[in-house]
C-alpha cells in the first residue's frame, strides 16, 4: 500500500520560510517523479513543484519559481520543499504526490498523494 506522509507545515509570517518533508513507503519511489501540489480554500488543487526520479530535473509553477526549491533523498524515500519568501497567497494545504510521469504532477493529476499539511502565511 502506497503511503505519503507530509510534515513541516505551520503558521509563518509573510517573508518567512518553511521546509516541508514527505516520507514515502510502499513503492520503489526512487524510480518515479515526485512533487508537491497545493489547494487553497475555494480553489482547485494546483501544481507547485516536481522532481524527476533521478533528481536531476526540477519543475516549478510560475508562482514558485525563485522562491521554492524541491529536492529528494532517494535513499530515505523522502522529498522536500523548501519555501522561502512566503506570501499570504501561498496559504494552502500542501500535498506530496507521485505519478508515473511528471506530466501528471504538472497537471495536478497524480496517482498517489498524502493527507496534506497546512501552511498558513500571515500578512
Amino acid at each position: 500500500q502506497v503511503q505519503l506522509v507530509e510534515s513541516g507545515g505551520g503558521l509563518v509570517q509573510a517573508g518567512g520560510s518553511l521546509r516541508l518533508s514527505c516520507v514515502a513507503s510502499g513503492r520503489t519511489f526512487s524510480r518515479y517523479p515526485m512533487g508537491w501540489l497545493r489547494q487553497a480554500p475555494g480553489k482547485e488543487r494546483e501544481f507547485v513543484a516536481a522532481i524527476s526520479w533521478s533528481g536531476g530535473t526540477t519543475y516549478y509553477a510560475d508562482s514558485a519559481k525563485g522562491r521554492f526549491t524541491i529536492s529528494r533523498d532517494s535513499a530515505k524515500n523522502t522529498v522536500y520543499l523548501q519555501m522561502n519568501s512566503l506570501k499570504p497567497e501561498d496559504t494552502a494545504v500542501y500535498y506530496c504526490a507521485t505519478a508515473s510521469s511528471q506530466e501528471y504532477l504538472k497537471t495536478a493529476a497524480p496517482a498517489y498523494w498524502g493527507q496534506g499539511t497546512q501552511v498558513t502565511v500571515s500578512s
